[in-house]
């Protein structure tokens, strides 16, 4: 062991104990398992609890142990001796005595466990650490528990079966309160599905106590479970999914695990199709999912086929343009089963009309007639004239109907056929084609602005004014210039904005959406004249394709969310994902919508690195679909940008971009937490803010004009007034000064006395500040605290103010004067260049 640390824990010498601080990580990487061992004699003692000397020698070396093990990688070598003193904390009280204030091995326990399930990507640390990992499930304390949970389903995600022996202790610890592990759960599943089939019923119980995030992982759970075909989901699921059908939440989600029990069960279903009628009344959007319902149930056998095509029939005169091919893909599935239902000429219903409610008629009437065929009763010769005479009457009906729809039959092929001879070529049509048409009608429509703008601002991407070809898709995409609200006035107002400057992009030479569309756009008017030919290219419902089909059937339901999501996180200008050691990260740029005079994101940009960059890649998605008024599809080439990007992301390929927008449309909402939570921890929302008059976000000098000249006055301080200044680097030292410091210009002035009449010292240059970082009071503590850090290149300062509202006052503007001047620096440099 180093003589340092042995001086330290030996002897308790708290006064030493910074000095750790100052040995190089690799000096001491080869002490780190002794001194651990150490720690947990000294941990062990029973006057350790009251001992407060050696509970902050403990403290102290347990935070340089981890620092050193995080910096050198060296996590699986020491992973025994870490979860060794980790178990040994349980023989000791881990729940508060106070009101906050955890016991001292509970103090221990969450620094180990943050640093040892940090590695959850690590097999062997894993095996090691999740047996003690699970006995914390019952003797900590909530917050324990729940940070635990958050580990446990992040091992579940890439090693389910390190935890499927210990289903169990899971199964007992989400009954027992810890909602949080249902997460963990469909992971484990997929290894150990009896303990949780025994005990279904009782999760299913819990559904009405939880909130949406925790629900959403219960239907998660039971969407595994079916898939899985077992009977108790049939048996427990099956009432418990129907009773939660009014719960527009979940709808789609609910809907999703029916149709799975559909497949292989469908009789368990045939007693609620009522009630699916009647959400799907309510929800229109929900269509597509209740009719493939229909469809599984009406396919049984005869009779379930005649009482399941009328619901199908009556929603298809009357439902959105977006789910009749749906609506018609299962009613031809349940007549093609059963061709006698609707006779000989039920091909030519199909082919016959681009009118849905015209088909609704036809269909309607058929299945009438064969009704009332059907329901001829033969009871005895007294009314044998009588019911000939009836059949006579129907016969002729029907002889009647047959004649007109023959004669309309024959009136689309002539009109068909005079189409053909007009245009010079062979042209097959269906009721498919003419749907197409009305897409590509509607995009080329939708999308001229978006052109128009595109070659305004942009101009030719080439000097022959032709695009190059890529081999494969960059990984990298930008979404500036779009408006969040869509094709409204604002963007004809950009339409004819001619004499604006066009934008500096970060990365000019990735295209924007605009740029995409416009290619969409070609592409449209070149498809109108090659579908005259052959072999000309299928739209993507005829292709099956599964993103295309998924959003047309939920693209109401995604048009709302994004609208939604759009006033809470905002959408980055340009995404790049990059490598790093462990994984990869998303870097994510931000402008100002508006770029006023004053803007201080006109020409530079805010810039966020995400850890986490599948919740972007799906905001992003959401967004680029408010946009147009049809479903994309897995071939657009906007859409094989954002697919280049999430496959960038995935390691071997693990999830696919279309399985994985398709399965779950919508990020998590614990995923929209922590989105939110980043940006509040870089400190976005201090320099810009969402305006309700313009529908975007936009800088803080745009949304508040009337401070412009207060803020870029010569010479007036933007703010001033006494901080605290911390004097030492080390935590456990508390040693503050007080000065007075002034925000004016480029720089915050601080000096050397508490009045603003001292000597000046060496003042902080605004443009060379890299970060304004609030420090957390606890680790539970997400509000605003005193204590604020700003980072340079070279130093870091701690600071503090007298209150919580007033440290809110010095971040805000420290950031604003920050952009400012990185602002004013990027003008400087553009005005040089």
């Amino acid at each position: 062991m180093h003589q340092l640390f042995r001086l330290v824990l030996g002897q308790k010498d708290l006064s030493r104990a910074g000095d750790l601080f100052s040995l190089d990580d690799s000096e001491i990487e080869d002490s780190l398992t002794e001194a651990l061992e150490q720690i947990k004699i000294i941990s062990s003692s029973p006057d350790y609890q009251t001992s407060n000397n050696d509970q902050a020698v403990v403290e102290v070396c347990i935070t340089r142990i981890t620092t050193a093990i995080r910096e050198t990688e060296s996590i699986e070598k020491h992973a025994k001796a870490l979860v060794g003193l980790w178990d040994a904390c349980l023989e000791h009280s881990l729940r508060p005595s106070g009101k906050d204030e955890d016991t001292p091995h509970a103090k221990i326990a969450s620094d180990i466990m943050s640093c040892i399930l940090q590695n959850y990507d690590r097999p062997p640390v894993m095996a090691v650490a999740i047996p003690v990992a699970v006995k914390f499930l019952h003797g900590s304390s909530k917050d324990m528990r729940r940070n635990l949970s958050n580990y446990l389903s992040l091992a579940a995600t890439t090693r389910a079966e390190l935890l499927a022996g210990h289903t169990e202790a899971v199964l007992s610890s989400v009954l027992q309160g810890n909602v949080m592990l249902l997460r963990v759960l469909p992971a484990v599943y997929e290894k150990q599905p009896q303990p949780i089939n025994r005990r279904l019923s009782e999760l299913l119980a819990l559904m009405s106590q939880l909130e949406a995030p925790e629900q959403y992982h219960l239907l998660k759970l039971l969407h595994v479970a079916a898939k899985r075909k077992h009977v108790e989901v049939v048996q427990n699921g099956v009432p418990f999914l129907i009773k939660h059908l009014k719960d527009a939440a979940h709808n789609d989600a609910i809907l999703n695990i029916l149709i799975e029990i559909a497949s292989y069960e469908p009789l368990a279903l045939t007693s609620f199709l009522p009630m699916l009628k009647e959400t799907s009344e309510k929800f229109p959007y929900l269509i597509g999912q209740t009719a493939r319902i229909y469809g599984a149930v009406g396919r049984v056998d005869e009779e379930r086929a005649r009482s399941c095509l009328p619901p199908l029939v009556s929603q298809l005169a009357s439902a959105e343009h977006s789910s009749h091919h749906l609506l018609l893909l299962e009613i031809k599935s349940i007549t093609d089963a059963f061709s006698s239902i609707l006779g000989p000429h039920s091909r030519d219903i199909f082919r016959m009309s681009n009118s849905f409610a015209t088909i609704a008629r036809l269909l309607s009437r058929q299945l009438g007639a064969a009704k009332a065929e059907g329901s001829r009763i033969k009871t005895s010769s007294d009314v044998a004239f009588p019911e000939k005479l009836g059949e006579a009457k129907l016969t002729a009906a029907r002889n009647k109907d047959d004649e007109k729809l023959q004669v309309k039959i024959q009136a689309f092929e002539n009109k068909m056929n005079a189409s053909i001879n007009s245009s010079g070529s062979i042209r097959r049509y269906s009721l498919g084609h003419i749907c197409k048409e009305e897409r590509k009608s509607m995009r080329f429509n939708r999308s001229r602005s978006l052109a128009l703008h595109t070659l305004l601002s942009k101009g030719v991407s080439s000097d022959d004014g032709e695009e190059e070809e890529r081999t494969e898709p960059p990984t990298s995409l930008s979404l500036s210039e779009i408006n969040p609200r869509g094709h409204g006035s604002d963007m004809l107002a950009l339409e004819t904005d001619t004499h604006r400057p066009p934008l500096r992009n970060p990365s000019a030479s990735h295209p924007t959406i605009a740029q995409i569309e416009s290619e969409n756009l070609t592409e449209t008017v070149q498809g109108k004249s090659q579908e005259a030919t052959p072999g000309a290219t299928k739209s993507p419902a005829e292709y099956q394709d599964k993103l295309y089909l998924h959003l047309k059937e939920n693209l109401s339901a995604v048009k709302a969310y994004a609208l939604e999501i759009a006033r809470k996180v905002p959408i980055p200008d340009q995404c790049t994902i990059e490598d790093t050691v462990r994984s990869c990260v998303a870097k994510l740029f931000f402008t100002c919508a508006l770029k006023g005079h004053y803007c201080l994101y006109s020409k530079s940009s805010f810039t966020l690195v995400s850890p986490e960059p599948q919740p972007w890649i799906k905001i992003m998605f959401l967004f680029q679909q408010s946009l147009f008024p049809e479903p994309l599809s897995i071939q657009s080439h906007s859409v094989q940008l954002l697919r280049a990007l999430w496959e960038k992301t995935q390691a071997g390929g693990t999830h696919s971009f279309e399985t994985a927008m398709t399965q779950s449309t919508f990020p998590q909402q614990k995923a929209l937490d922590q989105v939110q939570l980043h940006l509040e921890e870089v400190r976005f929302f201090d320099v810009f803010g969402f305006s309700e008059a313009a529908g975007a976000w936009q800088c803080f000098m745009c949304n508040n004009p009337e401070k412009a000249s207060v803020v870029n006055q010569e010479g007036q301080p933007l703010m001033e007034g006494k901080l605290k200044e911390k004097q030492v680097r080390w935590k456990f030292i508390r040693r503050w000064k007080t000065r007075y410091f002034t925000l004016a210009g480029n720089q915050l002035l601080f000096q050397k006395g508490k009045s603003r009449d001292d000597a000046d010292d060496a003042p902080i240059e605004l443009s060379k500040v890299q970060s304004v970082k609030a420090v957390a009071k606890t680790r539970r503590d997400r509000a605003l605290p005193r204590a604020f850090e700003i980072f340079t290149d070279t130093k870091t300062y701690v600071f503090k103010a007298k209150d919580e509202k007033n440290a809110e006052e010095w971040l805000q503007c420290i950031n604003v004067a920050v952009a400012q001047a990185r602002e004013r620096e990027s003008r400087e440099v553009t005005t040089y260049l």
